[in-house]
């Protein structure tokens, strides 16, 4: 049987249809894209015109930023090092008069000697304030507080004792305690109460927390406050037993209920 090919008629070539749906992807790829670039030529364009405009306060900031981070180094290097090793050197006199106060030697008079400066070194009061901003300057707010304490200036110590910041919890809570005692000096047992309970409450520990669960214990109790006074002695007796404050809290227990 014979065959033919209708006239006129060509088969389609396949690949040369591909070639041209692919050509139509590119060029709407590339179209995309040229678009995409536009875009970002737009946005630079406008950075670059805003930063053209704005350049001298850009200038401004960072050489301000720059002037502050270099008077920072060179304050702390310059200023604020020397200072703290100037205060140390100063306060070493009155730190030696404070403990020897605090060992009972000549008390009073030595406690003044600390706060007042003696052998031509400056005291307690005088280093807090020249020294403020330093660690020696603060640290003198602590000593200077105790011995105004010591000396029965009441007022003055609750100044100074405030006015002293610390990150060592203990000696934190011991400079609150201290506030306590104080206002319990001053007779004013409700304040004094307030600042024994944040003393103890500071830091859960087996030396200022019984020491000063105690004192707001017997501060309550003499407030006629039964109900805390007995929450602060059972504390003790629960959590502190192995403490010297623990040896007679079952007497304070029984007064309190």
């Amino acid at each position: 049987m014979a065959t033919y090919s209708k006239r006129g008629y060509k088969a389609p070539k396949e690949k040369a249809i591909d070639d041209a749906v692919e050509e139509v992807i590119v060029d709407e790829k590339n179209s995309a894209t040229a678009e995409v670039f536009s875009k970002l030529d737009e946005t630079a364009s406008r950075t670059e015109d805003w930063v053209a405009k704005n350049q001298k306060i850009i200038i401004g900031f960072v050489a301000g930023v720059a002037l502050i981070t270099v008077g920072y180094l060179a304050y702390q290097k310059f200023v604020a090092s020397p200072k703290q090793d100037e205060a140390a050197n100063e306060m070493f006199v009155a730190q030696q008069n404070f403990q020897k106060a605090t060992d009972g030697v000549a008390t009073d008079s030595l406690y003044k000697l600390s706060l007042n400066g003696s052998e031509g070194k400056f005291g307690f009061v005088k280093i807090a304030d020249e020294y403020s901003g330093t660690d020696a300057g603060n640290l003198a707010n602590y000593y200077a507080g105790i011995a105004f304490l010591n000396t029965g200036k009441y007022a003055e110590a609750i100044d100074y004792l405030s006015k002293f910041k610390s990150e060592d919890i203990v000696l934190g809570a011991l400079a609150t305690g201290a506030i306590g005692d104080a206002y319990s000096q001053k007779n004013q047992q409700k304040e004094a109460l307030e600042f024994y309970v944040k003393a103890a409450e500071a830091n859960k520990n087996d030396f200022t927390t019984p020491r000063f669960l105690l004192k707001a214990g017997k501060t309550a109790l003499a407030l006629g406050n039964k109900e805390d006074a007995l929450k602060y002695f059972t504390d003790i007796k629960d959590n502190y037993d192995a403490t010297p404050e623990a040896a007679a809290v079952d007497v304070l227990i029984g007064l309190a209920q």
